[in-house]
């Protein structure tokens, strides 16, 4: 009843006042539906993006499964960068891929592709032992090692398990020594007026610390400890190679030095000169190569990177790093 007391005027400005009243609110909705849709395409995007990634990038692991396929071929096995625990070359990776080749039935021969400084004795000695294994219960499977651009210390260690190492003539062969590393910051404490504390409840506990002086009978122990290491890896390489090792002749070849492949032939170091695919085709006759690597993706590589790698690099700088074959 109060609307029709009201004036013409009156009652048009209210017809007006709620036309936009709808307007704004059939606004408001249409915004709202339209970012709903917004946000479930963008989902749906997000999802396929991240399908896609799974199933056709290198992101995705292949869980170290390797199909050969029919036919007989040359399992190979990439030794690639430092042996060490975690890493690539590590002894999981490098076993499991053995174990896998020899299983195969296709397999007619192994070749481990070496291009590594070294790195772990503990990683190389399991790896030199487990090729020696395997060697025994196949003995109709050879094992080749072939040096890429570096096959030294730990890696050498590794190939002197093999039947047999080629190189090629300007690949970096040798370096059977041992090295441990560190930094001593004693000096440095003592010009920024810095008082280290350090409790221990053994004598010798810190002896690593690179803080705390350096003492001439611990200097001596850890010396002992790196000719033990040394030792053992002479030996196994004498074990390896037997009497093509030509040791009697160059004792220096045991002093950590370093030929090229022209040289490591001449020193009964390798074999032969010959790349992958030669020893694939010329020595065990079967040309077609499997890569038998176990592989990770590079989304593990960077999870390990980011715990354990930190400490791995951070180690040597603080003199907590082990021996290393180098």
């Amino acid at each position: 009843m109060a609307d029709e007391w009201k004036a013409p005027e009156e009652k048009a400005e209210d017809k007006s006042w709620k036309l936009l009243e709808k307007a704004v609110l059939a606004s408001v909705q249409e915004q709202r539906r339209a970012r709903r849709w917004g946000i479930f395409f963008k989902m749906l995007t997000f999802a396929y993006l991240f399908g896609a990634l799974l199933l056709f990038s290198p992101w995705k692991s292949d869980s170290g499964v390797v199909k050969a396929g029919g036919g007989a071929h040359t399992a190979l096995i990439e030794v690639r960068g430092m042996i060490a625990d975690e890493e690539a070359a590590s002894a999981d990776n490098i076993v499991g891929s053995l174990r896998a080749a020899f299983r195969d039935e296709g397999t007619r021969g192994i070749i481990l592709r070496i291009n590594s400084p070294g790195g772990s004795p503990v990683q190389s000695g399991y790896i030199y032992d487990e090729i020696r294994r395997l060697r025994a219960l196949h003995p109709d499977i050879r094992v080749y090692a072939v040096i890429t651009d570096l096959g030294a210390s730990g890696a050498y260690y590794i190939a002197s398990a093999a039947d047999a190492i080629y190189a090629d003539k300007a690949s970096l062969v040798g370096s059977i020594g041992v090295t441990a590393a560190g930094f001593g910051f004693v000096g440095t404490l003592d010009k920024l007026g810095i008082e280290r504390r350090l409790y221990t409840s053994g004598e010798h506990k810190a002896f690593l610390d690179p803080f705390s002086p350096a003492r001439a009978d611990e200097a001596e122990f850890w010396t002992s400890v790196l000719e033990t290491t040394h030792r053992q890896f002479i030996d196994s390489v004498r074990k390896g190679r037997g009497d093509r090792l030509k040791a009697d002749e160059h004792p220096e070849l045991f002093s950590g030095l370093v030929w090229s492949g022209e040289q490591a032939l001449e020193l009964g170091l390798v074999d032969g000169l010959a790349s992958s695919s030669q020893v694939a085709r010329e020595v065990i006759g079967a040309e077609r190569l499997v890569d038998f690597t176990r592989k990770e993706s590079p989304l593990d590589r960077f999870a390990k990177k980011l715990g354990a790698g930190v400490a791995t690099y951070l180690s040597p700088w603080l003199g907590l790093q082990g021996p290393v074959l180098r």
